[in-house]
């Protein structure tokens, strides 16, 4: 009961072929396809380092990055 033989995998092939059609599983295999590849390319993008900016997109990182320290007072 816990595997399925070739027959059935071959079974639910032909159902969702019959269902969705060749031409829909081929669409959605293309744009499956082209989103994995936008992914990686993002992923390679989002992983510069700081050595790889110039020294002025390195200053406005830094200034980006200020934050103001407020002391809270407490109500007597």
């Amino acid at each position: 009961m816990g595997s399925f033989s070739i027959w059935h995998w071959l079974i639910v092939l032909l159902i969702v072929v019959m269902v969705f059609g060749t031409k829909k599983l081929k669409n959605m295999g293309s744009d499956l396809g082209g989103a994995v590849k936008g992914f990686k390319e993002g992923m390679k993008d989002g992983s510069t380092t700081a050595d790889d900016k110039t020294p002025e997109q390195v200053a406005q990182v830094k200034a980006d990055k200020t934050t103001i320290d407020v002391q809270a007072k407490q109500k007597s």
